[in-house]
């Protein structure tokens, strides 16, 4: 089988997708959507298809690298940027050139507002049959973009051209029935593939989570990230904190600013966790945490709270991540909307002083991670996924 992917050639989320893939004999190929120049180094066995790219350290050996090398992020930042301004219609054009040439049995957009929107001008470019479509739905692509006057008609427009569709949540398979999709629809699980749980239970602290001492923090405060929500609850928790280290990861610089306050306010100690921290250690700080707080205002199945689940840390997530899917509110966890400290300052003290609540919830979500998260079940989704498109496409 051959297989063109449309996606983020330097994401993590495209690069643990990928690895799923592995070993099965096909030919695998990746389009950069985000015209970023930029390999992830977790990438392996594929080629990888930029306009221009900044080489290749960091990247592994059996990665094949196409397009112009210039040596240079800086470079190739600018480049990109005066292709972006006055030839626009240039990475189409390129994209449905390399589906002529490379005649893929498949054709899988991951993401929809870069890698969709992408694919969608490649068909509209296209001469003859373009290949199998599947459009596969990242975080917030329809949840949040989908009500912003800039997208909903690209998002309907993406989805009426597809002709498969994927994503984390069966909210999304709902909102993307309602935004005019009439394809089929391929099973509903994580993007990120799933968890080796034996090397996973290693990295488990050995004690109750009730003696845990870790608040673990989300930092996103971004377009849809509510970090700085998120501690301004913890503040006003602080007298149950005694004891407690509070960890924040993937800080914004606002948030690492919030933070140093924070600390400076409560005399409770913040740890700002390093951004390009490995997944390993991430998990780590998940099985050494009482509580994982992930605050946003949209997301599909956040990768975090399943980190959480898989460590048996106790999930404070905000209910706009199809959370709802996996937790049973107040048995497995606690949902709270994104933006009022109030509510989520009652989670927490919950959360705080309830240990037989974090300490059931734990096991609850052992036997949940088992059931959905095991990285071989995972897998064999993931090439069922491309099969069954296969058999039902000829």
């Amino acid at each position: 089988m051959k297989i063109l992917l449309v996606a983020m050639s330097d994401s993590i989320h495209t690069a643990r997708w990928l690895a799923q893939l592995m070993g099965q004999g096909w030919e695998i190929h990746l389009f950069s959507s985000n015209n970023s120049g930029s390999t992830s180094s977790e990438l392996r066995n594929i080629t990888v298809h930029h306009l221009f790219h900044s080489g290749r350290a960091g990247v592994d050996r059996s990665v094949r690298i196409k397009g112009i090398s210039l040596f240079s992020d800086f470079v190739v930042f600018c480049c990109s940027k005066i292709i972006a301004r006055f030839f626009p219609s240039l990475l189409a054009a390129r994209l449905a050139r390399l589906v002529k040439k490379l005649k893929p049995d498949i054709i899988h957009s991951l993401e929809i507002q870069y890698a969709g929107y992408l694919t969608l001008a490649a068909k509209n470019w296209f001469t003859g049959v373009f290949p199998p479509w599947i459009a596969t739905n990242w975080g917030s692509d329809i949840y949040l973009f989908g009500r912003l006057a800039a997208h909903k008609e690209k998002i309907r427009d993406v989805l009426a051209h597809a002709d498969y569709y994927s994503c984390e949540c069966q909210r999304d398979v709902n909102l993307a029935k309602s935004n005019g999709f009439v394809g089929k629809v391929l099973p509903v699980f994580p993007n990120a593939g799933g968890f080796d749980l034996v090397e996973a239970e290693t990295f488990r602290s050995k004690s109750m989570v009730s003696e845990r001492r870790v608040i673990l923090v989300k930092g996103y405060q971004t377009w849809a990230g509510r970090a700085l929500v998120a501690l301004r609850a913890l503040e006003r928790s602080a007298d149950l904190l005694d004891g407690y280290t509070v960890a924040v990861y993937s800080a914004t610089p606002d948030v690492e600013i919030a933070a140093e306050l924070f600390q400076h306010s409560t005399g409770i100690p913040v740890v700002i966790i390093p951004k390009e921290t490995p997944h390993k250690d991430m998990l780590l700080w998940h099985g050494k945490a009482r509580i994982s707080v992930g605050i946003s205002i949209s997301d599909a199945i956040s990768t975090s709270l399943l980190e959480a689940l898989v460590m048996g840390s106790f999930p404070v997530q905000s209910w706009t991540a199809c959370a709802d899917e996996w937790i049973d509110d107040g048995v497995n966890g606690l949902l709270v909307p994104p933006e009022d400290p109030d509510v989520i300052e009652k989670a927490l003290r919950r959360a705080l002083t309830d240990d037989h609540l974090v300490d059931t919830a734990a096991q609850y979500n052992l036997i949940l991670a088992r059931e959905q998260l095991d990285q071989k079940l995972l897998k064999e989704k993931a090439i069922d996924f491309y099969n069954t498109v296969l058999n039902t496409s000829n």
